[in-house]
């Protein structure tokens, strides 16, 4: 992660907390609340492959979502408000006990690359750490990556489900839009897939600095435009992790589908949308994401937990999408609708 120009301190304190996969969402939100730069990691159980950088997802154990806190007077205070929510969160779901490590400042810039590895997704997908070599096989379309503390590392089963489906539907000279964008993983898979211009939007602009430089990273700059933003509903909530209200926004202005300042060359409509965030922001923007969509364009989403399901499916029904197909990796589902 790319320093924000403030003094940071020594020392730091690590925070990690193991759960199951439904309560990915609610402690990821409490956790990016008071972690630094509203960061988290979140590392789901893996089996490695015996044959290579092959792993699946193992939906019988548990998730461990993580922080990083800057140590200071404040911290204490912090860490007990943490646990008083875990706590909280612990009467609904399983959730473990908070895991506290100190980490000193050299040590941390580090710390969260112990949990990234490569990975092969899909067919000719490879999700390489900027900081490990790897020798591509002939048909690889390599995808470098320095996610820093940015949500979406190719590790948790909603972004596999979603480069799986890229990889099906993205045809050569398609303009596509990254909706949560994240690290900018889906974007530059779009664009090594082939499609011509790219615009990734996320409300977090620590998001949309790590796509700028991932998109860099793998010389796809030029196709993949960021800015931070969201269609119209999806702006009413924020940053996703920081939402507090579970409501979906009654109305948007429509002049507001877009952000304002739109880099040069974006298009203003989409052949495919890919989205990768939370039930219930899915089922916000389903009318906006049928506006942005061109007649016969296709909305690969995931982030769902299968609970929430139907609320998104009824969403898309109501915004006039169609159903094209569903993939499920343990409790997360993968959906794709087309506009008719």
């Amino acid at each position: 992660m790319e320093s924000d120009g403030q003094t940071r301190p020594v020392r730091w304190l690590e925070l990690s907390v193991a759960c199951d996969s439904e309560a990915v969402e609610p402690v990821s939100e409490l956790l990016a609340r008071y972690g630094y730069n509203g960061g988290v990691a979140i590392e789901p159980p893996i089996i490695p492959g015996e044959d290579g950088p092959e792993y699946r997802y193992d939906p019988a154990r548990p998730v461990t979502v993580r922080t990083y806190l800057a140590l200071d007077e404040s911290t204490e205070e912090i860490r007990a408000r943490i646990e008083q929510g875990l706590w909280l969160l612990g009467m609904i779901r399983p959730v473990g006990p908070l895991q506290v490590q100190q980490i000193e400042e050299e040590d941390w810039a580090n710390a969260w690359k112990q949990y990234y590895t490569i990975q092969r997704i899909g067919a000719h997908l490879v999700i390489v750490p900027s900081w490990l070599e790897y020798q591509p096989l002939p048909d690889d379309l390599v995808i470098r990556l320095d996610p820093g503390m940015a949500f979406g590392t190719g590790l948790h089963p909603t972004t596999q489900l979603c480069l799986i489906a890229l990889e099906q539907y993205v045809k050569p000279g398609m303009q596509a839009l990254d909706l949560g964008c994240g690290s900018g993983i889906l974007a530059i898979a779009a664009a090594h897939l082939g499609a011509a211009t790219i615009l990734a939007l996320d409300t977090d602009p620590i998001a949309v600095e790590a796509t700028r430089a991932n998109a860099a990273l793998n010389d796809v700059a030029d196709r993949v435009m960021v800015a931070e933003g969201s269609l119209g509903r999806g702006a009413a909530f924020g940053h996703w992790l920081h939402t507090e209200a579970d409501a979906v926004p009654s109305s948007a202005d429509s002049s507001a589908l877009l952000p304002v300042a739109l880099p040069s060359g974006a298009p203003p409509y989409f052949d495919l949308v890919v989205a990768n965030i939370i039930a219930r922001v899915l089922a916000a923007v389903a009318p906006d994401v049928a506006i942005v969509l061109r007649s016969g364009g296709l909305l690969i989403s995931s982030g769902i937990i299968a609970d929430r399901e139907a609320e998104v499916v009824a969403a898309y029904a109501a915004a006039g999408l169609a159903p094209v197909s569903r993939r499920q990796e343990g409790d997360w589902v993968a959906l794709v609708y087309r506009k008719p």
